[in-house]
């Protein structure tokens, strides 16, 4: 007797197919789980013995063998159930095999055959859809998979056995709907600062280009304030990017309900978090903190209270937007085009106006030196954000707020798209992702600003000029190039901007 169904194995966010086969022969009784499966999946022999028994299948006291095919790809997770139980009913004539051969399936099982819901319904319905197949899922992971297109057949069951009375024509499982948590979240509103008008600016700027930024400045001064208050003025995701992060926190199991919401993913990882924590990886490698931060915001508060190591680990998701996690037999590769906003004391005492440290400017080099300049290379923005007076904050609340600033940064991401929409698939969303060739292309200047842009990159040590090559320490990419933002001043330059509106902005 012999079954076989379809499903999938997680590669970072790729949904691999995977081929389930059950053999039942006579001989010893034994049930076998091969093709590199992890506990998870080899422990699902129990939980699908027990629901098959729960519906009054009992499984013959025979030889089972269940194979996992290719067999050299690592299988790892309870999803693994599902397809094991349909390929079984159908070894056992339950089910026949012409119904459950155009669907992959997913879902752990419990004990009495109820289906649980499973990390990676997004992606599976995905990558069902790329063969040519519809997805069996649980019915609480239906709206998620639902999100994969009209085009998707998808199956929603509670339970095993109203799946099989779906199959039999006995009960109609309807399509589930795509669910989205269109509640309003509630943002603190850059309203709420007063003062930092120059620090507040700054944040507008890397909101409209997608830049990175690190604020230097004493405690109290409102850096973690400035950087909570950064996803009020982001524009909300479109659906593309909404199934990009979606896919991203469905694999780590953050979808409650199934539910997809339009605001960009803001993390603020504590600075004890270690490498796996914030690049992924593991044993089982899973997204980390910069992928889940996936066209969204990662905060690093404390930034030299992070493990060196752990900081450096920035640098390629940084240039290339993406983590890729290398084992000895496979290899995962998580999406992580992230902007980063970072935070930190100029030195360990914390200074500040009133302040003396003891060690002098030696406090502050040794406890800067713990950033290393690759990574401060990679940080396009970097402002002092100074200690707030008394006389600030008795001050009326500010006349604007996020909402205002929010229409100036869509009005910038809108030019940006215009400008680069002519570059077609993979072009990039912001200036921040553009390369240095593309830049130069839209934003060359004229002969006199070249000049400018020398005698800037010579006396402040700046990165590729124009013309020029490089300079202080390289700069790779879109970072030292001239770019020409646009909140509220379409045509302005960011260097141009920066003695009005940036005294204590530095590009490096």
């Amino acid at each position: 007797m012999y079954g076989h169904i379809s499903t999938v194995a997680f590669v970072g966010i790729e949904a691999r197919p995977v081929q389930v086969e059950v053999r039942i022969t006579s001989g010893k009784q034994s049930f076998s789980v091969v093709g590199l499966p992890d506990k998870a999946v080899a422990e699902s022999r129990e939980r699908v013995r027990s629901a098959l028994h729960a519906i009054g299948l009992g499984l013959p006291w025979t030889r089972i063998t269940v194979n996992l095919a290719p067999a050299d790809l690592p299988k790892e997770g309870s999803h693994f159930d599902l397809p094991i139980a349909l390929a079984m009913m159908v070894a056992l004539e339950a089910v026949t095999p012409d119904t459950i051969e155009r669907f992959v399936a997913v879902g752990e099982l419990s004990l009495d055959g109820s289906i649980r819901a499973v990390p990676g319904a997004l992606p599976a319905a995905i990558g069902a859809n790329a063969m040519g197949k519809g997805l069996i899922c649980p019915a609480s992971s239906g709206p998620e998979a639902a999100w994969a297109g009209e085009n998707v057949e998808i199956v929603a069951a509670p339970h095993l056995l109203s799946l099989i009375n779906h199959f039999r024509g006995l009960q109609t499982l309807r399509r589930p709907e795509p669910n989205m948590n269109r509640a309003l979240a509630n943002l603190p509103d850059l309203r709420d600062i007063k003062g930092q008008e120059t620090s507040k600016r700054a944040l507008e700027v890397a909101a409209a280009g997608g830049h990175n930024l690190l604020m230097i400045g004493p405690p109290g001064s409102g850096k973690s304030m400035l950087a909570a208050r950064l996803p009020s003025i982001l524009p909300p995701l479109e659906t593309p990017e909404m199934l990009e992060v979606s896919m991203v926190h469905s694999l780590a199991g953050e979808l409650l309900g199934g539910q997809l919401r339009a605001e960009r993913p803001f993390r603020a990882p504590h600075h004890s978090a270690s490498m796996a924590a914030l690049v992924g990886g593991g044993s089982r490698p899973k997204p980390g903190e910069a992928s889940l931060a996936h066209l969204g915001v990662l905060f690093l508060d404390e930034l030299p209270e992070f493990t060196p190591q752990v900081l450096d680990s920035l640098r390629q998701p940084l240039e290339t937007g993406e983590v890729v996690i290398a084992r000895a037999n496979h290899r995962v590769t998580y999406p992580a085009r992230m902007q980063l906003i970072a935070a930190m004391n100029p030195c360990r005492c914390g200074g500040g106006p009133g302040h003396a440290c003891k060690r002098g400017p030696r406090c502050a080099a040794d406890y800067q030196a713990r950033i290393s300049g690759p990574l401060l290379d990679r940080i396009d923005l970097q402002i002092e954000v100074p200690a707030v007076s008394a006389a600030d904050l008795v001050l009326p609340a500010p006349s604007e707020g996020s909402a205002e600033a929010a229409a100036r940064v869509a009005a910038a991401r809108q030019i940006q798209r215009d400008r680069y929409g002519s570059y077609g698939t993979g072009a990039p969303r912001t200036n921040a992702e553009a390369s240095g060739q593309i830049l130069e292309a839209v934003s060359m200047p004229d002969e006199a600003g070249i000049e400018l842009m020398r005698r800037a990159a010579t006396a402040m040590s700046l990165g590729r000029v124009p013309g020029r090559g490089v300079r202080g320490g390289g700069g790779k990419g879109p970072r030292g190039v001239a770019r020409r933002e646009a909140v509220g001043r379409p045509e302005s330059n960011a260097a141009g901007r920066q003695k009005n509106f940036f005294p204590a902005v530095h590009s490096p």
